[in-house]
């Protein structure tokens, strides 16, 4: 298991025939800064950041910072006042009409009404899938999240964590190369939250796919990530890009490892170093 992991994650690394990863997104001096009633806010400073293929990326920072702000451009649901982005060689509005992400929100955002099922199909349904397919997608996912046996449940028969799980499944439908997840276990009790990471971590190994993860935890970011993105207070700057090379395969016992707390220690200095008490 173990090596089968590292393998796992050197290919991710180096893509086909030993090349190293292509780039997914790229992000080139990009600030954003809001209008408003009461003057400018300014989001985003001259950020820059390179994220490759297989890439699981952590954003994290204190509250206001521009995480989500940056996860939104990525996405194309805010658009950057100055410099340059791209995801996957394109443009964010070229990305989103050719669906190249699936898009996983902090609350699930999944319809009463519909079954686990058929909120999982509603993407496929959009895309003119055939029903067959669709069902089919439906099974493979749900049973990826070990949600399998709870197709014609509805939402609110489901705990919370159960519903985020629906949600990942439903971002994962329509088989993207690129995941952005906006804080989906920040609500969740402890030990939900410590169970969803080590699936989600499996699932990331499974699926080979581009992750960025927004966080306000410490330790959520670093047994989570293959790299960690720390930002200052808004107007959000990148003040450091941390590798964490703990092992692919692990489980939450490497967070008693040393190896952890020095990536956590340097996190945490980050942060502070970062942190601006002038406000």
């Amino acid at each position: 298991m173990a090596i089968e992991a590292v393998m796992r994650q050197e290919q991710a690394a180096e893509g086909p025939a030993g090349q190293a990863a292509k780039p997914v997104i790229e992000v080139e001096d990009l600030s954003l800064t809001f209008q408003t009633a009461d003057g400018p806010v300014y989001a985003l400073s001259e950020v820059n950041l390179t994220v490759k293929a297989g890439d699981f990326v952590s954003f994290i920072g204190p509250s206001g910072c521009g995480k989500t702000t940056l996860l939104r451009v990525i996405a194309d649901l805010e658009r950057q006042t100055a410099g340059r982005i791209s995801v996957n060689g394109v443009t964010p509005e070229e990305a989103r009409l050719g669906r190249a992400y699936g898009y996983v929100f902090q609350a699930p955002a999944l319809y009463p009404w519909r079954t686990v099922e058929r909120n999982v199909m509603l993407p496929l349904e959009i895309m003119g899938m055939n029903a067959a397919e669709r069902k089919d997608r439906a099974a493979r996912y749900l049973d990826l999240v070990n949600l399998k046996g709870f197709e014609k449940k509805f939402p609110w028969q489901l705990s919370g964590g159960m519903q985020q799980r629906v949600s990942i499944a439903r971002a994962l439908s329509f088989e993207p190369e690129l995941l952005l997840m906006d804080e989906p276990f920040g609500a969740l009790d402890e030990i939900t939250r410590d169970h969803l990471n080590e699936q989600l971590l499996r699932l990331w190994e499974r699926t080979g796919k581009t992750v960025i993860f927004v966080t306000h935890s410490i330790p959520e970011a670093v047994f989570l990530s293959s790299k960690i993105v720390v930002m200052s207070p808004r107007p959000g700057r990148v003040t450091d890009i941390i590798d964490c090379n703990l092992p692919p395969d692990r489980t939450l016992d490497a967070r008693e490892s040393k190896e952890f707390a020095e990536i956590a220690h340097r996190v945490r200095e980050g942060l502070r170093a970062g942190h601006s008490y002038d406000d």
